[in-house]
């Protein structure tokens, strides 16, 4: 279990969006929401949908990952 300090954004129609850090799996999980009523961000984090995007790039096509290369002759 993780206890996470993060800002989220609720929207007019109440939908409330949360960003995560990429070490969180996807997949459903378990959530407890506690919302402090009139307790404004803290100052100096941007607002996360304004974060920079990530540079990517494909995984080295050398790199095949087949069982034979992963395991020895007895498939362990």
């Amino acid at each position: 279990m993780r206890s996470l300090a993060v800002t989220a954004v609720v929207t007019p129609d109440h939908t409330l969006t949360v960003a995560v850090p990429a070490d969180i799996a996807p997949g459903p999980h378990r959530v407890v929401v506690m919302i402090q009523d009139g307790v404004p961000p803290p100052q100096g984090q941007s607002d996360f949908l304004n974060w920079p995007a990530h540079a990517a790039a494909p995984a080295d096509p050398s790199c095949t990952f087949r069982r034979e290369d992963l395991y020895g002759d007895d498939g362990r």
